[in-house]
Formats: C-alpha cells, structure tokens, sequence
C-alpha cells in the first residue's frame, strides 16, 4: 500500500518564529494553523489564544496529542512533556496577527476585502463560489470576521492561492480600521448600510463611516465596490475618494449603476437575473431565492470584475451557489402522523444566524414568494434583533407590516424586544409570545402543521438554531440548499 503523500508545507518553523519574534525549537513545518483544538488535523499549528471565557492553554496538551506540530502560547501550561514543541510569544493574540501579516505580505493573490450591514457571508461565499472557477480561492470559514478570526484566515492562505476573500466584521467605530490594515485588499466591497449595531452609533451616517473604514487598507490601485442605491452612497464615496481611492465601481437598480439590474424573476427556489455591465448585457441564473440574493451576486460580480477576473465565467459558476445553514437554507421535514393526524411535509427556511432590520425584510419577501402546499401557512418564528440601541421598540414593532404583506397566518415570537412587534400584529396573530426560544421551539413543535412553510430567523444571541433543531427533530429531514456551519471552540477571544 502506498504511503499517503505529505501535506505541502503552509509554514516553516523559521518563518513562524520570524513572523511572531517567538522563541522555539525549529526543523519542523505545518500544514494548517488552528485556534480549535478540537479541529486539529495532524500537521496543524496550534495558536493557544486566551479569551474571557477560555483559555486556549488549556488544551494544547490536547492538540498535540492530535497531531499539532507545534503550539504557539504566552506562557507553557502545567503538565505538558519536557519535548513538548512550543513557540513562545508575548502575547498569542498578537502572535496569530503577526502570523496573519506574514501571510499576506508574501501572497501574490488578489485580495478581496467585504463588509457591510447585511449579506457579508452570503457574499463571501458567492465570491468563493465565483472565483473558484477561475483560480486557487480561500475564504474566511464560517463568519470568522473579527480580531481573531480575520488573521486566522490570513494565516490559512495558502502560498499558492489566487484569490483570498476576507469578510470583515464590526460593532465598534475603529475595528475595520484595524482588520483592513492587516487584510490590505485589492479590492474592497460594501454589501449595505443598514441598522445593525444601532446601539454602538448614533445614527445610519456613522454606521457608514465605519464601515467606510475598510478603505483605509486598499493599495494605490485598488478599487471600492459600492451598493448604487443605498441612502449611504454619497457618503461612502465621499470618503473613498477622500482616502485616495482610484477606483469606484457601483452595482444596482440605480441608473448611474456600473452594473445595473435590468431584470429579476424571483422564484420560490431561483432566481433569473438580467443586468447590464458597462453597456453590455448579462444573464445568469442564480439557485438561491430572494431578491437580496439577486443584489448580492451584482455587488459579487462588480468584485470579479475589480479584481480582474472574468465576470461571464463567474456567472455561470453560480450555479453551484448554496445559502449556508443558518443564512437561508431550506429544509424539508417529513412529519409523521400523530393522533388522528395526516403526516406530511413542512418547509423551514433556516435564516437563524443572524437577524437585523434590513435582512429580516428579506427573509419575509422570499417567504412571501412561496407558496404553501394545501391546508399549510406561511409561518414565521422570529427571535430578538439585537444591537438596535434605543431604536428597538420602534424597529421590532415596525416588523408588522411586512409580515401582513408576506401572508403571514401564524406568528411566533420570543424575547423582551419582541414583545413591541407582538402588541402590533391582528389579532388572529397575536397570543403567541415566549420568553425565550427554549419556549418557542416547545410551542412551535405542537402549532405547526403538514404544508407550512416557516421562516426561522433572530439575531444569534436569541438562539433561534434550538427552534431548527428541534422542528428538525420532528421527522425525517432533508437539506435543499445549504452546506453546514462549525460552532466551534475558539477561546472566546
């Protein structure tokens, strides 16, 4: 039998030891670098970061007892073998960072930088999906997008990658500044201005000049991706222009839009998009439903092409588009019959991760496009929309329109918050809130009947994923569309 070839080499040992000014042994190379000791892989390096809640130290005897060559710490943990392969650093946060800068300092890929108010993931993942036709792509797993996640990702670039793709988080004026420092794009696109983190700003404009912040990193040849329609564009162009960027190039409804939409018939499982790029004409299929998804792959495609890239080859790769578990993924369960009831099918749309004003309004419209089998509903179990500051009564109680609009005919919600949407709703729909989404999930499993289809979604700290899990749990389920996100350990940091 023959042996397994070994993995290429993603660091030498001379080169971590340089790029953290750590102190260890040498003479050995990984293959992957990790933060989860838990994901360890034989080969990987493992980065020991404490958080407020774990301490990373804890579990490099773990990790190398998985198979990490190496374990990058602060300080040695108690008990770990006298040849235990450490590289100490000051602090290991900072190290991982150096780690990340490294990275990108020798990559010779394209750069993509994405932020934004809503659809960062979604967009990330079209782009990965997007470029992976045209060369060697890496992307941020999951939403790894903030202090330590960003240079985790830069450090996971592989040598010989062609386009990496960086999204890029924040709830605090001042973080993107920091991450696009170290991420330094090529290219940098804003999905939208919306109203998440209302609670750290004090108005939509300072939300932009934050997000505006990811310009600060682009090189004298890179070039901004700008949303055409949003009320925030003049300012964010105001700003990219002030900080010297060259290139602009804006996607939209918008006359004036680079790449303009011209048409989009939205289905209850794809979308068929038309878009005019530069005076050319451009048709594509997306397998994803919504109309934010149709907008989304235009900021995508306005991407592919700042960075170089061929946008024709791009759009046919959306084929194998898939929205992620947690962000739009449908699933059907297959319900038994119970106590003199017919069993049957029920839809989910599994929009759990996350949950803000502007992509909840998305979620209603595709919701609003489907159609239920006969004797089903359209159902919506919403959890808290977090982070909105003294906005939030106003914002959740504004939800009732939209959700009359979408043919809502059940309504469950859960949290504080959502008691203001709750005393708004008919009252056909009302009666049925919860103190949390333990309550709801509880509730949920009982109302619900063969040929609904229900609209799962709130911000993540309402932890709406328990409500999935236990509709999952129902019956025999089969997942549509989305591929699966990790929850992992990762220090907390």
């Amino acid at each position: 039998m023959t042996a397994p070839l070994p993995l290429p080499a993603l660091w030498t040992a001379s080169e971590v030891l340089a790029a953290t000014d750590g102190q260890g042994p040498g003479g050995w190379r990984a293959s992957g670098v990790t933060i989860d000791s838990r994901t360890v892989q034989p080969g990987d390096l493992f980065v020991a970061i404490k958080g407020p809640n774990f301490d990373g130290h804890r579990f490099v005897d773990e990790a190398l007892r998985r198979g990490a060559v190496a374990a990058l710490v602060q300080r040695r943990p108690e008990g770990l073998d006298d040849g235990a392969r450490l590289v100490r650093v000051k602090d290991s946060l900072r190290g991982l960072q150096d780690l990340g800068r490294a990275a990108r300092r020798r990559s010779s890929a394209r750069i993509l930088g994405i932020t934004g108010s809503a659809g960062k993931t979604g967009s990330k993942e079209a782009l990965r999906c997007a470029l992976s036709a045209q060369g060697k792509t890496e992307a941020n797993a999951a939403s790894f997008n903030n202090h330590w996640g960003v240079p985790l990702s830069l450090a996971r670039l592989p040598r010989d990658a062609a386009f990496g793709i960086f999204e890029m988080g924040m709830n605090h004026a001042g973080e993107l500044s920091e991450l696009t420092q170290m991420v330094l794009p090529d290219v940098a696109l804003i999905t939208n201005i919306g109203l998440a983190h209302l609670a750290f700003f004090t108005s939509p404009t300072r939300i932009a000049d934050a997000k505006a912040e990811i310009f600060e990193g682009l090189n004298d040849q890179g070039a901004a991706v700008l949303p055409r329609d949003d009320r925030q564009y003049d300012r964010l162009a105001a700003t990219a222009n002030r900080l010297g960027v060259r290139y602009l190039i804006t996607f939209g409804r918008h006359p004036e839009a680079d790449l303009r939409l011209i048409k989009a018939d939205c289905g209850s499982q794809t979308s068929r998009v038309t878009l005019e790029l530069f005076g050319e004409t451009l048709r594509y299929r997306l397998p994803v439903p919504g109309e934010h998804w149709v907008l989304n792959s235009l900021g995508v495609l306005a991407a592919v092409r700042a960075a170089g890239a061929n946008v024709e080859t791009a759009a046919r790769a959306f084929d194998n588009l898939k929205a992620g578990k947690g962000r739009g993924a449908q699933i059907t369960v297959t319900l038994p019959a119970r106590q003199g009831r017919p069993g049957g099918d029920i839809r989910i749309i599994d929009d759990s991760y996350n949950a803000n004003p502007l992509s909840l309004r998305a979620g209603l419209k595709v919701l609003a496009g489907m159609t239920p089998q006969a004797g089903g509903r359209r159902v919506v179990l919403l959890g808290e929309m977090l982070e909105l500051g003294e906005e939030t009564p106003r914002h959740h109680a504004a939800l009732k329109d939209p959700i009359v609009q979408a043919g809502v005919e059940l309504a469950l919600t859960c949290g504080a918050a959502m008691t203001d949407l709750d005393r708004q709703l008919p009252a056909a729909l009302r009666g049925h809130h919860f103190a949390d989404s333990q309550a709801l999930a509880e509730a949920a499993v009982t109302l619900l009947r063969p040929g609904d289809i229900v609209l799962v979604k709130g911000s993540l700290g309402s932890q709406m994923a328990r409500v999935v899990t236990a509709l999952t749990a129902l019956g025999s389920a089969a997942d549509d569309s989305g591929s699966a996100e990790t929850h992992r350990r990762i220090g907390e940091a």
